[in-house]
């Protein structure tokens, strides 16, 4: 068994393999992941090299490493041409979980799986959230919480919540839920996947691969309204759960928005559940709301009832870097999105709070910045960060914006001009990589220099 890319998932992926008794493979570019691979005792092998895959069964490989867009990885050619099937490592977790051991158990155990353009993570750690406070054994794995080859034996009526990319489920042979969650689609990674439409269909490829017994999808766009239409065998199947935020959906099916601060539950014609989202404090915006929506109809899938949900949306803390509170003084509150880094989720920030100080700037991706302006009666004025600040600043129309640079820079003369009322908010609508390692790094930065400009602990 070849492993391609000894990362994170490469490595878990190698051990896994090892303890069922396959002997991995192992290859990465890097001869500093290589080293570490050979320290664990694993064997390295050149895999583009003329005779690479002989006597390999199946490659695994690391959901960084392009397989088809923009060009195919060399050994992902090389495994084409040997004839060795190609997976990774969320193909082989459906592809072996589940043990005999589940022969004796009153319920087995569910995995619900979270895809979506954004609020992947925050819904995963709700819906993870909700089943540790309604008391079911849970555990958060896949691009959040633990590698999937990683986690525990599941126990009897627990749960595995998984968050997945796109890279995730474009390449996975196998794909089976028991719940599925689709957030909502905007355009990212559209170089991996050759378009909008090949990034749409890694999506939909958690929906149709397997057959999930309940389908939650959020249907804002229209990717999702299709999605429901081909999910769905008649008007009132409510095998399909639609999610919305901002609109009010109505059928003989089962539908959960949020409109005006409420989440309310409807099916069969009739409203079931109504919830106050406005003084969630962990869930600020119509984007959380939407994720709390999609979160809830998971919960409800699973069994649990209304107000157990309730009371754990109230005590859910939030995602570091995902709208979070890091600190707040003299009526001026300092908000880390550093996760925004396109353009549709710095939008929904900046929707999110009336008056902003908007730190922003970064790596910009295709598209520009003029989806960016229904937020703009929101923010006070910009304070741009990045390489390229002059640049990125000219893409904010009239909006009034200091090129800062630096994080320092950008955050101080945010603090000095911010006023009772206002939100000093890092919504980046832009890659981390000109000036940061990834979005933590850059969120841990701004949350550095808010705490220390205010006399505060320095640490997340």
């Amino acid at each position: 068994m070849a492993v391609l890319g000894l990362g994170r998932s490469g490595l878990s992926a190698s051990r896994a393999l090892r303890e069922g008794g396959a002997e991995p493979l192992c290859w990465d570019d890097s001869p500093e992941a290589r080293a570490r691979a050979e320290a664990e005792g694993f064997a390295v092998r050149d895999l583009a090299r003329a005779g690479g895959f002989e006597g390999v069964r199946w490659l695994v490989v690391s959901p960084g490493i392009p397989h088809l867009y923009p060009a195919p990885n060399p050994v992902i050619a090389a495994a084409w041409e040997a004839g060795v099937p190609v997976d990774n490592d969320i193909g082989l977790f459906f592809r072996s979980f589940g043990s005999g051991d589940w022969a004796m158990f009153d319920q087995p155990p569910k995995v619900i799986a979270v895809t979506g353009s954004n609020g992947k993570s925050t819904t995963s750690a709700l819906i993870h959230h909700i089943l540790q406070s309604a008391g079911r054994d849970c555990q958060l794995a896949g691009n959040i919480g633990r590698g999937v080859l990683d986690i525990d034996p599941p126990a009897d009526g627990g749960a595995v919540v998984l968050e997945l990319s796109s890279y995730q489920t474009d390449l996975a042979r196998a794909l089976t839920p028991d719940v599925a969650v689709f957030t909502n689609l905007s355009p990212d990674h559209l170089d991996r996947h050759g378009g909008m439409g090949g990034y749409f269909a890694a999506k939909r490829r958690l929906f149709a691969e397997g057959g999930p017994d309940r389908c939650i999808v959020g249907v804002d766009e229209p990717e999702g309204r299709y999605l429901v239409n081909q999910l769905s065998e008649a008007p009132e199947d409510d095998r399909v759960i639609r999610v919305s935020s901002g609109r009010k959906l109505s059928g003989p099916g089962w539908d959960i928005f949020a409109r005006k601060g409420f989440l309310t539950e409807w099916r069969k014609g009739r409203q079931m559940a109504s919830i106050d989202l406005r003084e969630v404090r962990g869930l600020p915006g119509a984007h959380n709301h939407q994720n709390a929506c999609a979160a809830y109809a998971a919960a409800r899938a699973l069994g649990i009832a209304p107000r157990v949900i309730e009371r754990a949306l109230h005590s859910f803390e939030g995602l570091p870097h995902r709208s979070q509170i890091v600190a707040e003084a003299g009526g001026i509150t300092y908000v880390n999105d550093s996760k925004a880094t396109n353009v549709d989720a710095a939008l929904k920030a900046l929707q999110a709070f009336p008056r902003i100080r908007w730190v922003c700037g970064g790596l910009m991706k295709e598209g520009g910045l003029k989806a960016l302006a229904p937020g703009f009666a929101n923010v006070a004025k910009a304070y741009v960060i990045g390489r390229e600040a002059a640049g990125f600043a000219l893409g904010l129309a009239d909006l009034e914006a200091e090129v800062c640079t630096d994080m320092g820079t950008a955050v101080r003369r945010a603090m000095s001009e911010a006023q009772p009322g206002e939100v000093v908010l890092l919504a980046p609508a832009a890659a981390s990589f000109d000036q940061y390692d990834n979005f933590e790094k850059r969120g841990e930065d701004f949350a550095a220099h808010v705490r220390t400009a205010l006399g505060l602990q320095t640490g997340l």
